[in-house]
């Protein structure tokens, strides 16, 4: 037999030192909830926005993309912050200081997240922690780095939560629901995919009080690698599920659409999820629910507002009360960093490969999900504000058919969607650059700033962003006359 070199002996030496060191890992596990109760946790009820007296919800849909997604939600905040308005009666404000809900899927989740946790502070250093580094380089030499491996090869633990622990390191300082809870912002709403039956999961503590589980224990890094979990190429994030054992019940109003095949029309695809939910408590059945990207099942983070919505609707049309009675205005930024790289295929006689097909066939089906919930906003949209005219119509006024007047019974709020979008971008050139960038969590610093910069353009841009100013009687301060309204 051939004896080792000193080198290559003192390599191995090294290598074994460094796998007995580090050990094996166990995934974490979140803990159960002794007993629901729904006026306590993380959840929208609970927030210092649900019991304001404002008028106005105003919502920030962030999408999945990558550090694509993210930097370009992250100029969203920045032009909301640097964005000042008087409004009728001389009171000035900044845009931001309006947004009361933000949704966010995939790379979108960790600006979402992040500034729910951090708000003012996110703007110091955002950049330079997450936006601008190779976390994607960082997660690869991690999992190529022989001291992670025995982790790596243990049942539970894989490259999601190798991931989750970098996001700790270098965004999230181990903050948890909890911290999330005790900060004063806006409610962050970050969605993963169950693999097992494709449902939206959505890491609030109503969802959690369905698992019986604590949510306030739960990391935010690992919402967000369970959020970015790409099938493949990271490794699905699992939970516990101890559904069943916390005395959890619906909530009154939801229960006529839980218990029921003829929800009213207007809620039959959150009817759906509603009952997607409630099976999560069938613990025996489904003890661990396995979670991955959730660009899977919602790509814009629309997916909550659109099921809230129809139950609203659907909740005015059988006459019974919704938590957002009082809501006059429903502001939505849609915010979808969706990109269309081009291809030369079609260029060539010779058929594109089969992970080139792989990979175009699992976005393709998203992208045109995408463009469906947007149209479905813009649809709702367009019902409530075409019923409310009628019911302002004198015809109306003089027809006193109950079973007409029933059906015209949608909520008297405008809902304002805003499409921030690279197709909204005039700008030819800066349209096609943007589309070329991948999907991945390593971006060019340069790519980093026209995000930025291009989310601002859009919104000042939009159509629908002047129509709500107008209707609400505010104009934009002019940037060298701002800084006064500011906190």
């Amino acid at each position: 037999m051939r004896r080792l070199s000193k080198p290559a002996s003192a390599v191995l030496a090294v290598l074994a030192a460094s796998l007995l060191i580090c050990g094996c890992a166990s995934r974490p596990v979140n803990p159960p909830l002794a007993h629901a109760d729904p006026n306590t946790g993380y959840r929208f009820t609970t927030r210092p926005q649900y019991s304001a007296t404002s008028e106005n919800l105003v919502v920030l849909a962030f999408s999945g993309g990558g550090t694509r997604a993210a930097a370009f939600s992250y100029g969203v905040l920045e032009f909301l912050r640097n964005t000042e308005v008087v409004g009728p009666r001389g009171n000035r404000s900044r845009l931001l200081d309006h947004v009361g809900v933000i949704t966010g899927v995939s790379g979108g989740s960790f600006t979402a997240l992040a500034y729910g946790l951090y708000g003012e502070k996110l703007f110091d250093d955002y950049e330079q922690r997450f936006l601008k580094r190779d976390v994607q380089g960082e997660i690869t030499w991690r999992t190529l780095n022989p001291a992670y491996w025995p982790s790596l090869w243990s049942g539970g633990w894989g490259r999601s939560e190798l991931a989750a622990d970098l996001y700790d390191e270098i965004l999230f300082n181990g903050a948890t629901f909890g911290d999330l809870n005790r900060a004063n912002g806006p409610f962050i709403i970050a969605s993963a995919t169950d693999i097992s039956t494709g449902a939206r999961l959505a890491f609030t503590q109503t969802t959690f009080d369905v698992l019986c589980s604590d949510l306030n224990a739960v990391r935010l890094a690992r919402a967000a690698a369970a959020s970015s979990a790409v099938p493949v190429v990271l490794t699905p994030v699992t939970l516990n599920n101890y559904g069943g054992n916390c005395g959890y019940a619906a909530p009154e109003w939801v229960r006529p659409f839980i218990n029921t095949n003829d929800a009213p029309r207007p809620a039959a695809r959150a009817t759906r999820h509603l009952k997607e939910e409630a099976e999560l408590e069938n613990s025996i059945e489904r003890p661990y629910i396995h979670l991955v990207d959730g660009g899977v099942s919602d790509n814009l983070g629309m997916r909550s507002v659109l099921d809230s919505l129809e139950l609203i609707e659907a909740l005015h049309l059988v006459g019974q009360p919704s938590p957002l009675d009082r809501t006059r205005r429903i502001v939505v930024f849609v915010v979808n960093s969706l990109s269309t790289p081009r291809t030369a295929w079609d260029k060539s006689e010779s058929p594109p490969g089969t992970l080139e097909i792989l990979v175009k066939a699992t976005g393709v089906p998203i992208d045109h999900y995408s463009y469906e919930a947007t149209e479905l906003l813009k649809d709702s949209q367009a019902r409530w504000h075409a019923m409310r005219q009628v019911r302002q119509s004198s015809a109306f006024a003089a027809n006193k058919d109950a079973a007409i007047a029933k059906t015209l019974r949608t909520p008297d709020t405008t809902i304002y969607a805003i499409d921030v979008s690279f197709a909204q971008l005039t700008d030819k050139t800066e349209l096609d650059y943007l589309n070329q960038l991948p999907t991945s969590f390593s971006l060019s610093a340069e790519a980093v700033d026209r995000l930025r910069a291009a989310a601002g353009k859009i919104i000042l841009a939009s159509p629908d962003f002047q129509r709500l100013l107008r209707d609400v009687g505010a104009t934009i301060v002019p940037p060298s006359e701002q800084g006064a309204g500011q906190p």
